[in-house]
């Protein structure tokens, strides 16, 4: 099968969910070359496995020491096959890999202990590049080399350091340390609430809010100020809300 082919038959295919996902996944071994599926102990479709404080489920796919692959059907969201398939990755033996797909986009999470999580997504009209195959290459025959270069104990550490040289330039400018501490304490848990779950398992500050104040605040400062204020009097209140958000 060629990139060409494959692209023409997934674009506008009817399949379901289910009956599409082990065709989608057949034909891209076809494309790449490689063993498909045929080892229940160590590559198989629909592995089973117990969901972390729940029932039992299964992967799609799952292979051994590499990867565990959940579908779902076009245009639906891929963020909830993800979820479902970090239930499964300690019953999987925990697979350096984590891939969904909706046959239009195949999204490739890093889940190498120790290290932060990356993700790498190939558009279905995009497969063919050289890039593109050689990482769905390495999916199946060479997973490690996804694995990031970085630790987060090196990141923690640069964190601390880039933290510690802004406390030392507030205070260079004559701002009380206590108040400097007091802000750093603000951003610290701005940077932590972008990620940590609430009672709904939605961020605390959704959709990157705060990342996007910090980026946007690069080319209009008083701007900046501004929704840093605004934020964090939304952060202080029950229910407060933000512009269009709701923060828990």
């Amino acid at each position: 099968m060629t990139p060409q082919s494959f692209i023409d038959k997934w674009s506008s295919n009817k399949l379901s969910e289910r009956a599409g996902a082990q065709q989608h996944f057949l034909d891209l071994c076809e494309l790449l070359g490689v063993e498909k599926p045929a080892d229940p102990d160590n590559y198989c479709f629909e592995r089973g496995a117990k969901k972390t404080g729940a029932a039992h489920g299964w992967a799609d796919v799952w292979k051994r020491g590499a990867f565990a692959w959940e579908y779902k059907g076009p245009g639906a969201k891929l963020d909830a096959a993800l979820k479902q398939l970090m239930t499964y990755a300690l019953a999987l033996d925990n697979p350096p890999l984590l891939v969904v797909s909706d046959r239009l986009a195949i999204e490739i999470h890093t889940h190498f202990t120790g290290t932060p999580s990356q993700i790498h997504t190939i558009a279905l009209v995009e497969i063919g590049t050289p890039e593109n195959l050689k990482k769905l290459g390495w999916l199946f025959n060479d997973p490690d080399k996804f694995k990031p270069p970085i630790t987060r104990a090196a990141i923690t550490l640069q964190a601390a350091k880039l933290i510690g040289d802004l406390a030392w330039q507030l205070q260079q400018r004559k701002h009380d340390p206590q108040t400097v501490a007091h802000f750093l304490n603000k951003i610290i848990f701005c940077l932590f609430a972008e990620d940590a779950k609430g009672p709904a398992s939605e961020p605390l500050l959704p959709n990157n809010l705060f990342s996007t104040i910090l980026n946007n605040g690069r080319k209009d400062v008083a701007r900046f100020e501004k929704q840093l204020k605004n934020l964090f009097r939304a952060m202080s209140e029950r229910h407060g809300e933000f512009g269009e958000h709701f923060i828990q």
